[in-house]
C-alpha cells in the first residue's frame, strides 16, 4: 500500500505502517553513517547533547557523492545498515522513530524497533542518482571533518522507501522469502 508520510513523525504515524508499505518522505530526514554514529555514541558516553534533536527523526544511512551543478547532492544512495547496528537500540531508545538504510538488521535492533514503536526503512540499492532527485536541500549540520559521513540535514520530497521492519517487528525480508519458497 502507498503512503505519504510528513518527516519527523510520531509513535502514532508509526504504527500505522506495516511492513511491506511502500511510503512517500516529505521533511526533514537526517544522514549519517559508521563514522558519524561513533562520534554520536562517544557523545552520548560523555553525557553530551547528541548534534540535532533525535527524537522522532528519521536517520538515513547514506554518504552522498558530491553534487552537480544546480543540484543540493550528488548521488544518494543507501548504505548497508547492519554496520549501525551496534549503535542503533541505544539511539532508538533516546526517541529516534525510524531508519532508512539497505540489508538484514540485528535481533537487537528488531526488539528495539518494537520496544520503542519505530521502523526500520530500506532504500533501493543502487539507485542513489535517482533517490536524490527527491532531495531539495542539504547542509551539513554536524562533523564536518568527516567528509561525506558528516550529519547532514536533508529536506526531501516524496522520497521512496519502503517498510521492512514495522513497529510490531514484522519483518519483509522474512516474510517476502516465506511467502516465495514452494509446498
Amino acid at each position: 500500500m502507498d503512503k505519504h508520510l510528513t518527516v519527523p513523525f510520531g509513535e502514532k504515524e508509526a504504527t500505522e505502517l506495516r511492513s511491506g508499505d511502500y511510503v512517500y518522505l516529505t521533511g526533514t530526514i537526517y544522514t549519517a553513517r559508521d563514522a558519524a554514529h561513533k562520534r554520536m555514541f562517544e557523545t552520548l558516553e560523555r553525557g553530551e547533547e547528541l548534534p540535532f534533536d533525535i527524537r522522532n527523526n528519521i536517520i538515513y544511512y547514506m554518504g552522498p557523492s558530491p553534487a552537480r551543478e544546480g543540484r543540493p547532492i550528488g548521488s544518494a544512495g543507501p548504505t548497508t545498515a547492519s554496520r549501525m547496528d551496534k549503535y542503533a537500540p541505544t539511539l532508538l531508545d533516546l526517541g529516534q522513530r525510524g531508519m532508512i538504510g539497505k540489508g538484514k538488521r540485528s535481533e537487537e535492533v528488531r526488539k528495539a524497533i518494537i520496544r520503542n514503536k519505530a521502523v526500520y526503512f530500506a532504500a533501493v540499492g543502487g539507485a542513489g542518482a535517482l533517490l536524490s532527485k527527491s532531495i531539495v536541500s542539504s547542509e551539513v549540520i554536524a562533523y564536518d571533518d568527516l567528509g561525506t559521513e558528516a550529519i547532514r540535514k536533508l529536506e526531501v520530497k516524496d522520497f521512496p522507501v519502503i517498510v521492512v521492519i514495522d513497529s510490531e517487528g514484522n519483518n519483509l525480508y522474512e516474510t517476502a522469502i516465506n511467502e516465495y519458497k514452494e509446498d
